[in-house]
């Protein structure tokens, strides 16, 4: 593994403009949303040792042994899906603009365009073909052909976010806060007491905690990420020891992968300059497609590879005889005096605007997602202006 510390692959400032003038001549393709945020992660560095969209080879050896050709882990792919017909007349180009809709824009510089077989890499990277999981659903609706070559930032594009998504500046903040050592946690739902407990019990041992909720594409039944992030904004100023706390997003797609998806977050958050990350149980899961512990287990075997130590946890619940939060690791009692809320349970209570355990969810946090939930909604139904 090296040791190099990733780098931003952009356009320097000062030729930006003229750059995005002359993008207007060349041939174009409007990338999707997931596309768009892999692209923008590429460009931040954030997939190093990446540096673009993987070709046939680096494909095929994440595919089947979650490496890249020169052996470096690297644990799920990072491609560019494109219609077959659109690809075959873009791979002839010198170089192809990347537009956003979200005023991301780039360069690319084609490679290679390849097919792929999508139910082989179901099998293989989700370990199942079933497209009742999530991720493999979403694959499913992938063109098999993608498009392969280096990415170049030119222009980041609107985040609706006041957080940092840049590695860099992470890393940075990071270093002005005096961290050594900083434990991650991965996040695509609200903060709640077993979360708060996690995260108390990492403080015990590192210097800072960072909190990177993934605020990419979901599945439709998750909450919104503005309501997340307005959840965690409140539960740091009401629960939180200021100063050792730094919230920060990362703009990445979701995919459900478990095992492996475990592993690529160990890697990405090691290149956001985190030294532990936080594991719980079914890290990444999604529907039971995966043991509890598979994702732990994974992450344990390769954690001498993966430049980052997890830091692992049993389930954790608010038990009535204990009264406290606890881990089957510190909790003599059985499931029966267990207080748990699962997400779909949430969502329906909020949904419903019944109420949330505080053994489950800090009140204000509460108030917060259903005061966040209440303006998406407001929004939405606004008649245009």
């Amino acid at each position: 593994m090296t040791a190099q510390l990733p780098s931003r692959h952009f356009v320097p400032e000062a030729e930006q403009a003229e750059t995005l003038a002359r993008m207007q001549s060349w041939p174009r393709l409007r990338l999707f949303p997931a596309s768009e945020q892999e692209a923008r992660l590429l460009a931040f560095g954030a997939y190093h040792p990446l540096d673009g969209f993987m070709d046939a080879a680096q494909y095929r050896a994440v595919r089947d042994t979650a490496r890249l050709p020169d052996g470096h882990l690297f644990p799920l792919p990072v491609v560019l899906p494109v219609p077959e017909a659109q690809g075959r007349a873009l791979v002839r180009a010198a170089k192809v603009a990347l537009w956003g809709a979200g005023g991301f824009r780039a360069i690319l510089e084609p490679r290679e365009l390849f097919w792929r077989d999508l139910r082989a890499e179901a099998q293989a990277v989700y370990g199942t073909a079933d497209s009742a999981h999530p991720g493999v659903a979403r694959l499913y609706q992938e063109s098999p052909w993608c498009l392969a070559g280096r990415v170049i930032g030119v222009a980041v594009g609107t985040l609706p976010f006041p957080e940092p998504a840049d590695p860099a500046q992470v890393r940075q903040a990071l270093a002005e806060r005096g961290w050594r050592t900083v434990a991650a946690f991965q996040t695509r739902n609200p903060p709640h007491r077993a979360h708060e407990y996690l995260h108390k019990v990492a403080l015990e041992w590192v210097d800072g905690l960072l909190i990177h909720p993934l605020v990419g594409l979901t599945k439709d039944d998750d909450l919104p990420a503005a309501a997340r992030l307005a959840a965690y904004r409140t539960a740091l100023a009401h629960y939180y020891p200021a100063g050792r706390v730094l919230l920060a997003v990362f703009p990445a797609p979701m995919r459900y992968a478990g095992p492996r998806e475990a592993g690529f977050h160990a890697l990405v958050r090691r290149n956001y300059g985190a030294t532990h990350i936080i594991i719980g149980r079914d890290h990444a899961g999604a529907g039971g497609f995966y043991p509890p512990d598979a994702a732990r287990e994974w992450i344990v075997a390769h954690r001498d590879e993966l430049g980052i130590t997890p830091i692992c946890f049993e389930a954790v619940g608010y038990c009535r005889r204990c009264q406290a939060m606890a881990s089957q690791r510190t909790c003599p009692h059985g499931p029966e005096h267990w207080l748990l809320l699962s997400g779909t349970d949430l969502r329906h209570r909020l949904a419903r605007g019944e109420p949330i355990p505080a053994e489950i969810m800090r009140p204000e946090v509460v108030e917060s997602l259903r005061q966040a939930l209440a303006d998406a909604t407001d929004t939405l139904s606004a008649p245009d202006a």
